[in-house]
């Protein structure tokens, strides 16, 4: 779940932690991995955000996501974030209400807490196969979070992550990442610092974490959000699903990162084996 800013220092992380950080987020792929082998042309948001929500029951965890509040917005209605076509993050079960067919994209954020501990992770999925510049926006997706994920290793900054996601994004692809929106540090909060920008700002008042050192122990939920047309957003006033100012489409990618002295270490390690086409 894309956010604007957190503003206090998450603590540091025992090994305790990190097995029970990374329990949180492989339940989260466990859920990717049911809903995407069961999700057809068809079903309606809310349909599958009941499924999400018998899922994580089944594994004996809750959703982080529902009723989670965010500044004026109201409670989170929803088990999961279902986002489809223009809508790129955010999107409740009742948003939508018609069912989805083939060529619609669905960007599906799952968030859930086990034994205290988040897990936070999105995919997107295509309803059949995808024309050739939508499927070139999802492997521009792909391959910028894993170029991100690389950069984030001790002796780099948060910078790091930033330069290499937007410069495959906008410098070699062509797309646009969405401004506004990024990544967070997590744990057994949702949302904790540091605020991660997919996008370079050279003005330290908008991205003060911008020159943050990657440390050993930091958790990250690092998420590319990107367009095919534009990177600006529109949304409703005290409504939270947020749309392309021009509707074009869009895919989000996040993964759950644990910097160690070795490197980072992907919490949610499986993600990348789901599938792009469903239904």
């Amino acid at each position: 779940m894309g956010i604007v800013r957190p503003s206090s220092t998450p603590p540091p992380l025992s090994k305790a932690d990190v097995e029970g950080a990374f329990a949180a987020a492989q339940c989260v792929v466990e859920t990717h991995r049911r809903i995407s082998a069961w999700l057809r042309v068809g079903m309606t948001l809310a349909r599958i955000d009941s499924e999400v929500a018998r899922v994580l029951e089944s594994l004996r965890c809750r959703s982080a996501f529902l009723h989670y509040r965010a500044g004026r917005t109201p409670p989170f209605p929803s088990h999961a974030c279902l986002s489809v076509n223009e809508c790129v993050v955010h999107g409740t079960a009742g948003y939508l209400e018609r069912p989805l067919v083939k060529g619609d994209v669905l960007k599906l954020d799952i968030g859930v807490v086990r034994h205290g501990w988040i897990g936070d992770a999105a995919w997107t999925y295509s309803f059949g196969e995808p024309p050739p510049d939508v499927r070139r926006l999802m492997e521009c997706g792909k391959e910028s979070l894993r170029r991100g994920i690389n950069a984030l290793r001790p002796g780099h900054v948060l910078d790091d992550w930033a330069i290499a996601v937007q410069g495959h994004v906008e410098g070699e692809c062509g797309f646009h990442l969405v401004r506004g929106l990024g990544g967070h540090g997590y744990g057994k909060k949702l949302h904790t610092p540091p605020y991660v920008s997919n996008v370079r700002v050279t003005a330290p008042e908008v991205w003060h974490e911008a020159q943050w050192p990657c440390k050993p122990g930091m958790m990250l939920a690092v998420e590319p959000m990107i367009a095919m047309g534009t990177g600006e957003i529109v949304q409703a006033r005290n409504a939270w699903p947020i749309f392309t100012a021009d509707g074009s489409m869009s895919v989000h990618y996040e993964h759950d990162v644990l910097i160690t002295d070795e490197g980072p270490r992907v919490l949610t390690v499986g993600m990348d084996d789901l599938p792009d086409v469903v239904g």
